[in-house]
């Protein structure tokens, strides 16, 4: 039983690709992913003894071919994220609300587009240089093509140094970050709808203020008709109410052409609270160091990622004929010997590994030299300067749109049931219980034009 084979199965491999996943699996319950977010998040640094203790354990079989195509697509994926994740990204600046939040607003080549709804994974070396922390854009590439934001909510223990690190005095001028992804739907299509109701919780906004934005550029660009926009947003107290500041992005914009509404409902106070504190924004110095944030293999990358997979695959194959051709084949033919199955398997993972270095690596370096000229253009482009007094006519606009509730809570069935639009699109994002009651009520059959989507990001 503890035997480890050379020729057959070996169980003893089993046994640890089991206890791998078993740990990957315990580490997945939703009161340690989201209390201890390290633990959870280092634990599954074990997917790579679970793969390979796996593969020596069935050896090159049957198991091993169901197995190669998964294996495969993931260590490219894995291998080009860590490719982009080795460059520092310029922060252009941040803004600090009094709500414990932070919007950090990076500098991106045109070249790189998301949707709505996007995230992408933020390292702060100076925090932690191992771990890896996801937040929902709220920029759109469309209406901001030169900058990509995303709004920070202090709340666990990185969070909070991070917070904690740009709000104290005296202010960093300089933010040493890495980027990975963005990560999202590969198309979004919200103009299909006559009327857009988003119903958010707390931080749960941030998604619908990349979706404003991305409307906010569509009206001015587009010709057809742009739905209109019920926000309604849940917050505790008056602070929370500083993150709708962030739907208007720091270089104003005009919403002439968008109908907006925001229902603000502060449930824990009954009235408005003075605020001490005020939104601050921090510009930071640029550095020689840092660059743009650019698509992994640049513009049109899907033509360049299939030129990976095929030319990978093409030449792990040309190895492993190579190993059986001058390696197994004259042992297990010649010598009357066999050759050991779980040297063949470390071999095969190794070609595997061989194959995607050396021609992902290539094809992200000639992406990197095609993108160097627009990303040298980006980095010398002058950005926002705190000396330029921002517009403030589109601000005065947007408070002219919000209508404040305090001290209740927003009746959802009595909102959604107002509204007769022939095809209303519903998004949610925010407690797990706020979900289940919007996707209730349009579920229940008295309102046929309500469209339910629930956006979630709960990790």
């Amino acid at each position: 039983m503890r035997a480890w084979s050379k020729t057959r199965v070996s169980n003893v491999a089993g046994e640890i690709s089991l206890a791998a996943g078993l740990v990957l699996w315990v580490a997945t319950f939703p009161s340690i992913r989201r209390r201890m977010f390290e633990v959870f998040f280092y634990a599954h640094h074990l997917y790579v003894a679970f793969v390979v203790f796996f593969v020596l354990h069935v050896r090159i079989s049957g198991h091993f071919a169901l197995l190669l195509p998964a294996f495969f697509l993931f260590a490219i994926d894995r291998y080009l994220r860590f490719l982009q994740s080795r460059s520092r990204v310029r922060v252009v600046s941040a803004r600090v609300l009094p709500c414990d939040t932070v919007e950090l607003t990076f500098s991106k080549t045109e070249n790189l587009n998301y949707t709505p709804t996007s995230i992408l994974f933020l390292n702060v070396p100076s925090i932690s240089k191992l771990q890896w922390h996801p937040f929902t854009i709220t920029s759109s590439s469309n209406h901001d093509p030169k900058e990509l934001t995303v709004v920070v909510k202090k709340e666990g223990v990185w969070t909070s140094k991070l917070y904690e690190l740009l709000s104290s005095p005296p202010s960093v001028d300089r933010l040493s970050v890495a980027l990975e992804g963005p990560y999202g739907p590969a198309s979004t299509n919200f103009l299909r709808h006559d009327i857009l109701i988003m119903i958010s919780g707390g931080s749960g906004i941030t998604p619908f203020i990349s979706i404003i934005r991305e409307l906010m550029h569509s009206s001015h660009t587009l010709k057809q008709n742009i739905p209109k926009i019920l926000l309604i947003a849940s917050f505790k107290n008056s602070a929370d109410l500083a993150m709708l500041d962030l739907i208007l992005p720091i270089s104003s914009t005009s919403m002439e052409f968008l109908e907006l509404r925001v229902e603000a409902y502060v449930t824990r106070e009954n009235q408005p609270q003075p605020q001490k504190k005020t939104i601050r924004t921090i510009w930071f110095k640029p550095s020689p160091d840092d660059s743009p944030m650019v698509s992994i293999l640049g513009q049109n990358g899907w033509l360049l990622l299939g030129f990976i997979i095929s030319s990978s695959f093409i030449l792990y194959l040309l190895l492993v004929g190579f190993l059986t051709r001058y390696k197994i084949y004259p042992i297990d033919h010649n010598t009357g010997k066999i050759y050991p199955a779980y040297s063949r398997a470390l071999l095969h993972m190794l070609f595997i590994c061989i194959s995607i270095v050396i021609v992902s690596t290539a094809a992200f370096l000639w992406a990197k030299r095609r993108n160097a000229k627009e990303a040298t253009q980006v980095q010398h482009t002058g950005s926002s300067s705190p000396d330029i007094e921002l517009e403030s006519l589109p601000q005065q606009s947007l408070s002219q749109s919000i209508n404040f509730h305090y001290g209740e809570r927003a009746d959802l069935k009595k909102i959604l049931f107002e509204y007769k639009e022939s095809n209303a699109g519903v998004l949610v994002c925010g407690p797990r219980k706020m979900r289940y009651e919007v996707a209730k009520i349009c579920s229940s059959g008295s309102a046929e034009n309500l469209h339910f989507e629930s956006i979630s990001f709960t990790w």
